[in-house]
């Protein structure tokens, strides 16, 4: 958290008392008990006079105004006493109660408030007889409803009164005998947050007004001097001034130390516990919802700000609001991440509160020490080490691991837990001493007042001196709590930033520097590329992933890399020299092999620990004494309990004649401090600088501002949410696009790829955030954790209740005359012989229902989400979902994203681009579930080989697994099974057992459908299936073609193509038809109709085996299928095959059909004969070798399987060796034989020695790699 930088030098802008103004009486608080309509609640009728909310004023401020800072009267007002104004009786409890705030301005800084708050009596007789009034009008209204009440009376808990196991008493008020009491509270305003010394400050003014004697000076000369004479300690100093009761000293970091912070961290790990603290910390990281609910104002900013500070380097970027007034409650709707503290008042029902956006909300409830994480939450990387770490710090300083239990007791600590394990934050909350209790009890006093006057001289002390145990400790040295949870504060965030620069380690390298000028960089900084995410994430291990992926997308890192580019013509932002230099250490460490153990971490901490402590008892400057003002006679007298009215003539300005005013301090604190808010940008122009604030208020306008919450402003916030969405889907859908068109042309052999599995997983995710925060956006009621699926559940249920008429019957498939008569057309397209697929909003939620591993409502929105995306129909599904306006009004309020027509129109556009290209998002994300596919056979026509009298058979494979040998129904060309996800079909296996009269077989192509998806696979064949006709084969291995369908170009380019460089837009024309989607030829062995030229076989090789290598380069994850670069299209056993049939000398030396398998039968028996020979024995061991392995294989393959025929065996032999990287070995001795001499032409590729050596040097290029084959190509072989 960065310390906003100021004009002026004083310690405190502003001196504030906030409370009852009589002149105006008592005004109930319109904005508290009421609904998010404004309507009262039936429960806040209920409440008494003493138990509701009235409206407080700013009674005075002084100054009136400084020029660096103007008051903000109606955000101090709103913040000083949150809750309005509370009443008490004597008989009551009356604690003082502290808590501070922030107020955040237009430009981003921020000003920090400290406020007091104790009860006054009240003296105003109108006031009283007005409470009076109001009970006695309650009394009525109860005797009215008493038959229709809701909430028994006597069945309730007070507000902040009593144990929660208690009856309650109804809190009466009678004006003849009760005193009545109400709350007060004095502020301070500071540009620092010097949160202790300004609570000091403020208890030690509210000790001396209490007390019964009057203190040395007036109330005025205290506020004064902590206004006009205290001033801020420059950096890298401290500075000692004096309250009313005593000393008070701050300390101010440096630029080169952590930012100020001055609140006690141990509280929060007190309060949630070390692992619900480290997870928060998570959500805070990944810039999730984050909402703080709590009875203590105190809590929610000591979490919020805890929470921000160990963010560090980071700042947090987006709407933060500790404590959430009454005024802005609409702001939880919010579609943008955010950290927001919300009040109760303990009668309040958590089920009942309205949260938008709980599917990436973390919602953490501070008073029963819980916190509620949203779906998919990642783990930090090495989560168990910094959950060891912590409790190593935490048990050296007494703090207790687990969330609600009372630390060792501690005397003038900072943080209390009542009886019910819930942390208070009394001004004054303290562990007495046995003495202690004895000095401050009233009984004790009065007999000691009568002792005296009895002639017994002993005091409290005397009495305190006699006992043991408090002499005892009185002599123990007492500890400066203060400087102990200092050095705490210092060694916890010490392990998260170096938790945080060990995950960034070298970040700097993948930083992306402009080559230009400032001013080009700033204003194309929106259209570059400032971070290489694709290769930082290639660097990181497996494990840091999952959490990096996302975090890199964040707001926060990208003002981080922003700040590093900066650097190049501003001086460096003072965060990121402490980052750097903390990351320098670390290399510096991992460098010379020094590990950091425990020993070692515990000196590092001892020596900072004494650092701290030195630091601590050194007072660098000493401020000005408090001192006598120049006052009128009568003012400045003391009234006990009564909080002075100030003298305005002395207050709101400062005395120049006054001989202590400032004195020395131009000398002392000549400083002038920069302004951090802005400084990367002071040495741009005019015009620059302004484009600068404006984008910075921009970034802002979701910073709720509390001065004016006016129905207009609230409508202009609304609108400016519904800009940010579309402005946001509009960078998402286009980077997902952009990104997704780089890796299809890659395979196009246009560039790198630049876009990995799990940046694409992180894309998805983030367009499904996205998506729940506009379905949240506006909501009406809410129904379950997901706003998506509870409008596509309502959408369902009205579309199953509705009165339609019976769809036309049609045929089963597979079957009829339709069926034949597709079949019978002329020239059928493939996917049309399949029978059409509902596309319907209600059809894919039935799929996404039937998947029995998605437990939870985000689950299955996001499921659909997924599916849609995959199918090509996202923005369809979602045009027909806010089709039904009736639907729609129902559920939204008129100012929700969903019912804005113009803006709906563009999000629903923007969708429509990602249609054109390919996402696989459901298919490799649900790898467990159960997948109908529908398969299709489609025999010749030619021949009458339509059918056969065998028993069929097939093995589907997929890039995750395979089906096994499944049967196939007999002269039945059409059948559906279920399977667990295959994954992108890549082979299937197609054979017969060769029975009955005609069982030869022809199979032109096969269709597989995945029945969930709609993906549509061809498996072409076109070849013989039976023993006497082709090679024989009576099985054969087909490789898959996704068909696709075409794209509507045009409605793409009207989204956004025609906004980007013509460049891509070319790259968007030639990846409409990615590569793989062009018709593959079998794996034929006759020789080609057109014949390849040599250079033409090989490049054919080169690319073969540059894609098997460019494969095994690959993130594990990405790498596909190998199968389809060893057998598909242009594969290795393709391009290997035209090398043995080019100059072939079959159709001169042949009558008959000749495979390239009965080349290798004839290499195989003159390697027999020669290795019983005396011409084989005189070769080398690695030769004899390299032909055993040959000869060993054929035998293997010829013995295994008399089904397969030649060509499916020469593709085996091909796989095998380059599983064994035996190919690069086998080609020199094949081209040696006589056998090629005799059966090649002189031209032909194996008789080119200049081929030869180049086939056997990029075959050599696999050996290195590590080939699995699968067990579609191995057809049960076990070798």
């Amino acid at each position: 958290m960065s310390e906003p930088g100021q004009a002026g030098t004083r310690f405190a802008d502003y001196f504030v008392v906030c409370g009852l103004d009589v002149a105006s009486g008592l005004e109930p608080d319109q904005l508290q008990g009421r609904n998010e309509e404004g309507d009262q609640t039936a429960h806040n009728l209920q409440l008494t006079p003493l138990e509701r909310s009235y409206n407080s004023k700013v009674l005075a401020h002084y100054p009136d105004n400084v020029v660096w800072n103007p008051f903000d009267e109606s955000a101090v007002g709103m913040l000083c006493l949150p809750k309005g104004l509370s009443f008490r009786t004597e008989n009551e409890r009356r604690e003082t109660r502290f808590h501070s705030f922030i107020i955040t301005r237009e430009d981003g800084s921020r000003t920090y408030g400290t406020s007091f708050t104790f009860y006054e009596k009240v003296v105003d007789k109108q006031i009283c007889e007005a409470m009076q009034t109001l009970f006695a009008m309650h009394q009525a209204e109860l005797s009215n409803r008493q038959s229709r009440t809701v909430f028994p009376l006597m069945d309730r808990t007070p507000p902040e009164i009593g144990d929660e196991n208690e009856r309650y008493v109804p809190r009466t008020y009678d004006i003849t005998s009760d005193t009545l009491y109400v709350t007060k509270s004095i502020c301070l305003i500071t540009p620092l947050p010097f949160i202790q010394a300004c609570k000091k400050f403020l208890a030690q003014l509210y000790e001396a007004i209490s007390s019964k004697s009057q203190p040395p000076l007036p109330v005025e000369s205290y506020v004064y001097n902590v206004l006009y004479e205290v001033p801020l300690p420059p950096p890298g100093r401290s500075l000692q001034f004096n309250g009313a009761k005593g000393s008070i000293t701050c300390h101010r970091p440096s630029a080169s130390e952590l930012p100020l912070f001055d609140f006690h961290i141990r509280e929060m790990f007190m309060l949630l516990g070390v692992d619900s603290v480290l997870q928060l910390w998570t959500c805070a990281l990944l810039e999730k919802h984050i909402l703080l609910y709590s009875q203590d104002y105190h809590r929610l900013m000591l979490l919020a700000e805890s929470l921000s500070v160990l963010l560090f380097p980071f700042t947090w970027q987006h709407v933060y609001v500790p404590i959430l007034p009454a005024s802005l409650l609409h702001f939880l709707d919010a579609p943008v991440p955010y950290i927001m503290g919300l009040h109760h008042s303990g009668r309040d029902d958590r089920s009942q509160l309205q949260l938008p956006h709980e599917a990436s909300l973390c919602f953490v409830d501070i008073d029963n020490h819980t916190v509620e994480l949203p779906e998919d939450l990642p783990q930090f990387p090495k989560k168990l080490d910094v959950l060891q770490e912590i409790s190593e710090i935490l048990v050296r300083s007494n703090v207790p691991l687990e969330p609600g239990m009372n630390p060792p007791s501690r005397s003038d600590s900072g943080c209390h837990l009542s009886d019910d394990g819930r942390t208070g934050s009394p001004a004054h909350t303290t562990t007495l001493s046995k003495r202690d209790i004895l000095e401050s009890s009233e009984a004790i006093a009065k007999i000691t007042a009568i002792a005296q006057r009895m002639g017994v001289s002993h005091t409290i002390s005397d009495i305190a001196k006699s006992l043991p145990e408090i002499a005892a400790f009185d002599k123990k040295p007492k500890v400066d709590h203060d400087l102990e949870d200092m050095k705490l504060n210092a060694a916890l965030r010490e392990i998260f930033l170096h938790r945080i620069a060990s995950l960034l380690l070298g970040y700097e390298s993948f930083v992306i520097q402009p080559n230009g000028d400032l001013e080009s960089w700033f204003s194309n900084r929106e259209q570059m590329t400032n971070f290489d995410k694709a290769a930082f994430l290639s660097d990181q291990p497996d494990i840091y992933l999952p959490f990096l992926s996302p975090f890199i997308e964040t707001q926060m890192f990208a003002t981080l890399v922003d700040n590093k580019i900066m650097a190049n013509w501003e001086p460096i932002d003072d965060n990121l020299k402490i980052f750097d230099a903390k990351i320098e250490n670390i290399k510096s460490s991992r460098n010379s092999h020094i590990r950091m153990s425990n020993p070692d971490r515990s000196i590092m901490v001892e020596i900072q620990e004494r650092a701290i402590t030195e630091k601590w008892n050194k007072v660098d400057h000493m401020a000005v004494h408090p001192h006598l003002l120049s006052m009128k006679i009568g003012q400045g007298r003391h009234d006990p309990g009564f909080f002075p009215e100030l003298q305005a003539d002395v207050m709101c300005y400062e005395s120049g004649n006054n001989r202590y005013t400032r004195r020395n301090m131009r000398q002392q604190w000549r400083r002038k401090e920069r302004m951090t808010q802005h400084s990367q940008h002071l040495a741009m122009s005019t015009d620059q600088r302004e484009k600068y604030i404006q984008e910075a208020r921009s970034k802002l306008l979701r910073q709720p501002k509390l001065s004016d919450m006016s129905p207009a402003v609230i409508a202009q916030t609304n609108w400016k949410f519904v800009e940010g969405l579309l402005k946001e889907c509009k960078v998402k859908t286009k980077r997902m696009l952009v990104e997704k068109m780089g890796s299809e042309a890659v395979e196009l052999g246009h560039g790198e790829t630049s876009l990995r599995g799990m940046e694409e997983n992180t894309l998805i995710a983030s367009l499904c955030d996205l998506l729940e925060r506009i379905w949240s956006h506006g909501l009406q009621t809410k129904q379950g954790k997901s706003a998506l699926w509870s409008h596509l559940m309502a959408y369902q249920e009205m579309e199953e209740t509705r009165d339609r008429s019976p769809e036309s019957s049609a045929l089963s498939p597979g079957t009829g005359p339709m069926m034949d008569r597709r079949r019978r057309s002329k020239s059928p397209d493939p996917i049309s012989l399949l029978p059409a697929m509902k596309q319907t909003v209600v059809q894919d939620m039935r799929s996404i229902q039937s998947m029995k591993e998605i437990k939870t409502d985000v689950g299955f929105a996001r499921t659909w989400v997924r599916l849609s995306i995959e199918k090509k129909m996202l923005s369809a599904h979602l045009k027909e979902l806010l089709a039904d306006q009736e639907l729609l009004k129902s559920r939204y309020k008129r100012y929700a994203f969903l019912r804005s027509e113009e803006e709906r129109e563009q999000f629903l556009y923007h969708l429509l681009s990602l249609n054109a290209v390919d996402y696989f998002c459901f298919t490799n994300c649900f790898t467990a579930t159960v997948i109908p596919y529908r398969v299709v056979i489609v025999p010749s026509r030619k021949f009458n080989a339509s059918t056969t009298t065998a028993n069929p058979w097939m093995c589907l494979a997929g890039e995750m697994s395979d089906t096994g040998m499944i049967q196939l129904p007999k002269h039945a060309l059409e059948m559906t099974f279920e399977h667990k996800n295959l994954g992108l079909l890549t082979t299937l296996r197609i054979g017969h057992d060769n029975s009955g009269l005609m069982p030869k077989w022809m199979v032109e192509y096969i269709l597989v459908r995945n029945e969930v998806t709609g993906h549509t696979y061809k498996f072409q064949c076109g070849r013989w299936l039976g023993k006497g006709v082709d090679d024989g084969s009576l099985e054969r291995l087909l490789v898959g073609e996704l068909l696709r369908k075409p794209v509507d170009t045009e409605v793409v380019r009207t989204s956004w193509v025609h906004q980007l460089p013509s460049p891509i837009e070319e790259l968007l024309k030639k990846c409409r038809t990615p590569p793989g989607s062009r018709s593959r030829s079998p794996v034929g062995i006759d020789l080609p109709k057109i014949r390849l030229a040599l250079p033409q076989i090989q490049e054919m090789v080169g690319d073969a085996v540059n894609n098997i290598v460019k494969h095994f380069y690959k993130p594990e994850k990405e790498r596909g299928s190998l199968t389809l670069l060893l057998c598909g299209e242009n594969g290795l056993v393709e391009s290997l095959e035209q090398v043995f049939l080019y100059g072939f000398k079959s159709s001169r030396l042949f009558r008959n059909k000749f495979f390239v398998w009965d080349f290798i039968g004839k290499v195989y028996t003159y390697f027999q004969s020669i290795d019983n020979d005396v011409e084989g024995s005189q070769d080398s061991v690695q030769v004899r070798q390299s032909r055993k392995s040959l000869c060993r294989l054929v035998e293997k393959i010829n013995a295994h399987s008399t089904s397969m025929g030649k060509d499916e065996k020469f593709k085996l032999l091909v796989c095998l060796g380059a599983r064994d990287h035996l190919l690069d070995q086998w080609i020199p001795l094949i081209v040696a034989t006589p056998v090629t001499l005799s059966m090649y032409e002189e031209t032909s590729f194996l008789r080119d020695q200049a081929m030869v050596q180049f086939l056997v040097s990029i075959l050599q290029s696999l050996k290195e790699f590590n080939i699995l084959l699968e067990s579609s190509i191995m057809s049960g072989l076990d070798v």
